[in-house]
Order: C-alpha cells, then sequence, then structure tokens
C-alpha cells in the first residue's frame, strides 16, 4: 500500500500569498500546490490526524509545489533539504517524528541537499516555480482526457492539445493558438467572442475570458475570475476581476481582487537587468533571479482607472490605490493610497467592502477567516 504523503505547514511565512491561506493552497499554476500533490498520488494529506505514530509516511513541506525528487524512490530515513536555507523539502520518516522534523531535527536521517529553487520561500518565487508547474498540471489534465475539437466558427492553430470541458462555452471567433503549448479551458468556463488564448494556459472553472481579451503563455486562471486586457505569465488565485482593457505581466494575483480599467504592470526593467524587489516593506532589497517580473498582488487589492504598477512590485493583502503617481516597491498590508498621502485602511470599512465583493459570488466569510483578517490588520505597519 502507497505511503501516505502529509503535506505540512513549517511556518515560514510567505506575504502576501499564505496571508490568508496555508502555503500548500497558493495556486502555483494550473493548480494549487494541494491539488497537484493530489492528482499525482493516491493518498495525501494535509493533517497526521488518524496516523499512528509508529506509521510510515512521506512527510512534505507544504511550499514544495513539485518534489526535485522521485518520491517513490525514496528509501525510509531519506531526507531532502534545500541548500543555502537548510529548510525540510521532503522525508520519508515516522508520523511520530514529523514535528520534531519541521522543527529542523533531522538526527538520524540519511540527508541529502538540493540547490535552492524548491521552496517557495520569497513572494516572487511563484514566478519563479511558474513554468514547471504550468507544463506538469497541464500535461496531467491532457493525460487523463481526451483532446477536443474547436467548435464551429473557433479557430485552432496547432496541435500541442486542446481540452474544453464539455460544460465550458467557446464562442465563434475565438482563437486557439497551441503552436507553443496545450491550452485547458475547464468546467463552466466561458471565453467571449474574439478572445485569443496562446498556449500553454489554462482557464479555471467559472471562469470568463472577456471579449477581445489577449491571454499569452504560462497563464492561468483560477476558478470564478474575470479577465480582459492582455495578459501574460500571470496567475490569478481565483475569484479576482481584471475585467478592462491594460497590460498585466509576470504577476500572481491572490482572490477578491479588483484592477480598475486601464490597470497596467511593467514586467520588465529599462534597463533589461535583475529585478530586484523586497519582500516585506520593511525588508532588504533582494536578487530575485528574474528578468521579467510584475507585481505579487495580494488578496483583496483594489486599483482605481489607469493605475500603473512598476516592476518587482509587492503589493499586499488589502491595499487600495488610487493615485496618480504609480505603485512602486512594496506596500503594507491594508495600505490607502491616494494623491493625499497614505493612511491605514479602517479595519471595519474594509471588511464592509470585503463581506459585499464575496457575497457577488455568494460567498460568505467564516468567522475564522475574519478572525485573520483582523490578526493581520492589527500586526500592520500601518494599523494605527
Amino acid at each position: 500500500m502507497p505511503l501516505p504523503i502529509v503535506l505540512v505547514n513549517d511556518g515560514v511565512r510567505v506575504a502576501p500569498l499564505t496571508d490568508l491561506r496555508a502555503a500548500h493552497d497558493v495556486r502555483t499554476g494550473a493548480f494549487s500546490t494541494l491539488e497537484r500533490w493530489r492528482r499525482m498520488f493516491a493518498d495525501v494529506r494535509t493533517s497526521l490526524d488518524g496516523i499512528e505514530d509508529g506509521a510510515d509516511i512521506v512527510l512534505v513541506n507544504g511550499r514544495c509545489p513539485l518534489s526535485p525528487i522521485g518520491i517513490d524512490t525514496m528509501s525510509a530515513g531519506d531526507a531532502v533539504v534545500e541548500a543555502g536555507t537548510g529548510h525540510l523539502i521532503v522525508a520519508r520518516t515516522t508520523a511520530g517524528r514529523a514535528a520534531g522534523i519541521m522543527g529542523g531535527d533531522l538526527g538520524g536521517l540519511g540527508v541529502h541537499k538540493t540547490p535552492e529553487g524548491s521552496l517557495i520561500s520569497k513572494p516572487w518565487h511563484v514566478r519563479t516555480l511558474r513554468d514547471r508547474c504550468v507544463a506538469h498540471d497541464l500535461a496531467s489534465i491532457l493525460e487523463s482526457v481526451l483532446p477536443s475539437a474547436p467548435p464551429v466558427g473557433v479557430v485552432l492553430i496547432g496541435d500541442k492539445g486542446l481540452r474544453l470541458a464539455r460544460s465550458a462555452t467557446v464562442y465563434p471567433s475565438v482563437i486557439l493558438d497551441t503552436e507553443a503549448g496545450p491550452i485547458v479551458v475547464d468546467e463552466w468556463a466561458t471565453v467571449r467572442p474574439g478572445a485569443i488564448l496562446i498556449g500553454p494556459c489554462y482557464v479555471g472553472p467559472h471562469s470568463t475570458v472577456l471579449e477581445r481579451a489577449t491571454i499569452r503563455p504560462q497563464t492561468a486562471i483560477g476558478p470564478w475570475c474575470k479577465v480582459n486586457g492582455e495578459v501574460g505569465g500571470t496567475l490569478f488565485q481565483g475569484f479576482s476581476n481584471k475585467a478592462h482593457d491594460g497590460y498585466l505581466g509576470d504577476s500572481w494575483v491572490g482572490e477578491w481582487v479588483n484592477l480598475g480599467a486601464g490597470t497596467t504592470n511593467s514586467n520588465l526593467l529599462n534597463t533589461y537587468g535583475e529585478v530586484i524587489a523586497r519582500a516585506t516593506p520593511e525588508g532588504r532589497n533582494e536578487r530575485t533571479g528574474e528578468q521579467f517580473l510584475g507585481a505579487i498582488i495580494g488578496d483583496h487589492v483594489k486599483t482605481a482607472i489607469c493605475t500603473r504598477i512598476m516592476t518587482g512590485s509587492v503589493l499586499h493583502t488589502g491595499g487600495m490605490f488610487a493615485a496618480a503617481a504609480p505603485v512602486a516597491g512594496t506596500t503594507a498590508p491594508f495600505a490607502w493610497v491616494t494623491d493625499a498621502g497614505t493612511r491605514s485602511y479602517r479595519l471595519d470599512k474594509f471588511l464592509e467592502v470585503a463581506k459585499a465583493a464575496m457575497a457577488r459570488r455568494k460567498v460568505t466569510p467564516d468567522d475564522r477567516y475574519l478572525g485573520a483578517i483582523a490578526a493581520l490588520h492589527g500586526s500592520s505597519v500601518l494599523a494605527g
């Protein structure tokens, strides 16, 4: 019988990605990390509940979207850590040792090191790992279903793979370009007339690609999103809207985000150099290893019309941006930014708006979610 695989969060916070969700629930490709692991293995859990202390398990860091080694080839007592950070990636151990191992007790294990790049430790690492994850996910989907023929009036270019769910609606005059990679349009998704999709790309359940949108390669749109304009290399966690013109490239967009008409980001420096960014407002500038890096946009961020977002910006959870000047650098959680300056978004007003936005998708936040928002607001450097 295959060993249980247990995804565990190691306590490393990767804001804003993990502000309001576990690390394994971050969308790192067409799927979240947890969804990907569950497609690969039959018994994947997020808790040790119900597993006896002496039982063998495969322990996986929840920040690991794809294992750097074959899980099936691991021997009992093997562990793989990330060189440089020393953070555990995966270990074959017993349930009773799991907590100690995640706390750094690797005694008695056969420890192997792999270069950095397997774990999401900085917000821009979703960009670093994006292409591998998208390729893996689309291949997984296409392996399990027969290819689709395009509906009447839809133009198909290339032969790298197309999967249109039976419940999806793809209107005449849509162009699906699979020359460079496959395209998947999932259940109950809609692609409106005149849209162009260029693979590899993914449109998630109940999402809508609006009229004349151009969806470029390495884009994965999570569930219940509305997307328009030109979008390339961007991951949408879900429940977010970019319903108007404007460019969005090499970015990650959290949940309940609304980008106002004409919102546009830069994903390339004029020098063509490596992008330097800060993970947190109080953090230090760091090399990202990326030449193309747009914006990391946290949950519940809102932008006014014609907002400009500069290369490598990190917009933390709950920000509201309505200023004439471009958004640049790293912004604090719940930053309320206008031409009058920056202040903190009042918690009561923020929750009122968040509940209204979520109600539009028939979602009611529970007490745990609201508590997480309140705790985050209380720790914000802008909070009064």
